[in-house]
């Protein structure tokens, strides 16, 4: 049974997820959705569902070879009966054009391999190019209600941005609409909401140390790509 959502956010000017998921389906073309495994990318993932809207998703990772992510991921994929394709996250370029968490010894050899740093547009047109897919909406869960930069961004920006073929499909959803159509449908958050509260994307204390004791595997993986992120748990298990 198809979830609707009642008590959207409003902005003037602004096209409701209701009209927009109606102009897809009319549309009647695949659109890619950027899923991070988070529970708003998961709920654009299934309004796009429940309105008959063929959904091409990928999958940004920040650290290849996460057990505990690549865990999740099969669990979505049988869940939607859909491939998830994976693509590099602009962060991992950034964290190491950047040094971050890097051993002295490492900084010669990464400066000079020079990698690119892709934006999330650039990205984005990427895997088109690599799907098939030249025009297709890359869809997103980002929702106004989620901060007063989001809301800020919405009503300046809109949901719907044509020149980069952006598409914020839940952007008028509020959080309960989010944990409302994840039970309607019966679909469940990964284990990074028991770990960290949110999904996974980054290398600070919140993540590494939750890590580090419930899938040390993963926590030494991400010392392989980061070694000084080490000093995180050190020193918070260390502090006075």
């Amino acid at each position: 049974m198809t979830y609707r959502p009642e008590g959207l956010v409003a902005i003037d000017g602004q096209p409701s997820s209701p009209e927009l998921l109606a102009e897809l389906r009319e549309e009647g073309n695949p659109v890619l959705l950027g899923f991070s495994r988070g529970k708003d990318s998961l709920a654009a993932w299934l309004s796009l569902r429940d309105a008959g809207v063929e959904v091409v998703p990928y999958f940004l990772y920040h650290v290849p070879g996460m057990s505990f992510v690549d865990e999740s991921l099969a669990d979505f994929e049988n869940f939607f009966g859909v491939r998830i394709h994976r693509y590099p996250h602009p962060a991992l370029f950034r964290w190491l054009n950047t040094f971050t968490f890097q051993a002295p010894q490492r900084l010669a050899v990464i400066d000079a391999v020079d990698l690119p740093e892709p934006s999330y547009e650039e990205m984005a047109d990427m895997i088109r190019a690599d799907l098939g897919l030249p025009n297709a909406w890359n869809c997103d869960g980002v929702r106004a209600s989620d901060s007063p930069n989001r809301r800020m961004a919405m009503t300046t920006y809109g949901p719907k941005r044509e020149a980069t073929r952006k598409l914020s499909i839940v952007w008028d959803w509020r959080v309960a609409h989010v944990r409302e159509v994840i039970a309607h449908h019966g679909a469940t958050l990964p284990v990074d909401y028991e770990w960290f509260g949110r999904s996974w994307d980054g290398l600070d204390l919140r993540f590494v140390a939750p890590l580090a004791e419930h899938r040390p595997e993963d926590y030494a993986l991400i010392l392989e790509w980061f070694p000084m992120a080490a000093l995180e748990v050190f020193r918070a298990r260390h502090a006075a």
